[in-house]
């Protein structure tokens, strides 16, 4: 199921949700939409605080695709990175973060949507929370609407996923958290889990937000896994695209460069801890695999020692891959954000233990603004000395996407 990024770790590491976090909030960010519709912005119209923490001084942001329209929009990338006390190095960060950064307490209504294979994702609606005259706010039928994809193993328990449920809500925007196949408890009803590869889903879930919210502008914000399949998305579907625009958070990419850093020194931490949330996946659902032959490995899955394990035994053969090298290099979104027709922003970290920095497809997105392939000029962003895991950074990344869009 390929690689999550460094941010992602409440997948892997349960979030203590009675845990208070401190952390720094973007303040009166205000989305440049009006009527559900884009509208130019200039850097006034986003009010910033002095306390909001982006990048160390010293080193400028990579932006790739420059756009002067966007780049007003961005001002709050600009001022000074402030890191947590002791926590300077991205392995501390990471863990540090997904133990104590605070879980918003909201309420779900869950859809189960079934898949023209046979398959089922859950789609859980936030109705409810702690912030009551929130949640109560009625909103007008052309609100725009977005559609988050978590990352490997991730849901809408996620700490990540919460806060920006809560960003797009009091921007008076819908959300919905889609919930791969087995993730967050969503059901299983065929031997078929999901893959970094596998967009039909995706492609269902728009498909209906879009029928039942046909007066809304869609969008759709990913992480990690979820922005590797969101960006394989757009780039099939080119300029038939029925999404307004999309956000990529924390994307591997490459996933054949991604699997090389993966089993590197503490790297391993992660690929263990990303193999055990599978596993414990696997088991719910192992009845529906029983008997099924081929080329399936289900002992090496069972006892996947590492996500790599994991897609040798059971996702590569799944999805008609020869070898997983095969199918790492495939499934890699660097090979489809060329064709990508739809306004998007793509935001990594220099130092992200997960989604190497080299693994970014920098020539591809300047060739492909150049000779103007995209729509909207997607923007590849990169955030010099910031470890994708901080829980300031995770804030800004989530205030800077809804921005965005």
């Amino acid at each position: 199921m390929a690689m999550a990024a460094s941010p992602l770790l409440p997948e892997i590491i349960p979030a203590q949700a009675s845990r208070k976090t401190h952390s720094w909030r973007i303040s009166q960010l205000r989305l440049c939409f009006r009527g559900g519709k884009p509208v130019k912005c200039s850097g006034n119209d986003v009010p910033g605080s002095s306390r909001v923490p982006a990048r160390r001084p010293g080193k400028p942001l990579e932006i790739i695709g420059q756009d002067a329209e966007l780049l007003s929009k961005l001002t709050t990338l600009e001022r000074p990175y402030v890191p947590f006390p002791l926590l300077g190095n991205r392995h501390v960060e990471t863990i540090f973060g997904a133990y104590f950064r605070s879980l918003p307490a909201i309420r779900f209504r869950r859809e189960a949507l079934h898949m023209a294979d046979g398959g089922t994702v859950a789609l859980d609606w936030p109705v409810a929370g702690k912030d009551v005259d929130l949640w109560n706010r009625e909103l007008p039928d052309n609100a725009p609407v977005v559609i988050l994809l978590p990352g490997l193993t991730g849901g809408s328990g996620d700490t990540y996923v919460r806060h920006m449920l809560l960003q797009a809500r009091r921007h008076g925007w819908r959300c919905v958290v889609f919930n791969s196949r087995g993730c967050a408890d969503s059901p299983v009803t065929s031997p078929q889990f999901y893959s970094a590869s596998f967009t039909e889903d995706l492609r269902q879930v728009v498909k209906h937000v879009g029928v039942c919210f046909s007066e809304s502008n869609i969008y759709a914000v990913g992480w990690s896994l979820g922005g590797n399949i969101l960006v394989r998305y757009l780039g099939q579907e080119a300029g038939n695209c029925p999404l307004s625009g999309a956000v990529s958070l924390c994307n591997p990419f490459n996933l054949v460069i991604a699997d090389e850093d993966f089993h590197k020194g503490f790297n391993n931490i992660y690929d263990k801890a990303l193999a055990r949330g599978l596993r414990m996946i696997f088991k719910k659902h192992e009845h529906l695999f029983e008997g099924i032959g081929g080329e399936y490995n289900l002992p090496l899955v069972a006892k996947a020692k590492s996500v790599r394990d994991f897609d040798e035994g059971l996702t590569r053969v799944s999805f008609g891959y020869k070898s997983v090298d095969d199918y790492y290099a495939d499934a890699s979104s660097s090979r489809s954000i060329k064709y990508v027709q739809t306004s998007l922003l793509c935001i990594q970290a220099e130092n992200d233990p997960i989604a190497p920095s080299r693994g970014i497809p920098r020539e591809d997105i300047k060739v492909g603004t150049a000779e103007g392939h995209f729509q909207g000029i997607p923007v590849s962003l990169q955030i010099h000395n910031v470890s994708g895991t901080g829980m300031s950074v995770i804030n800004i990344w989530n205030s800077v996407g809804i921005l965005f869009l």
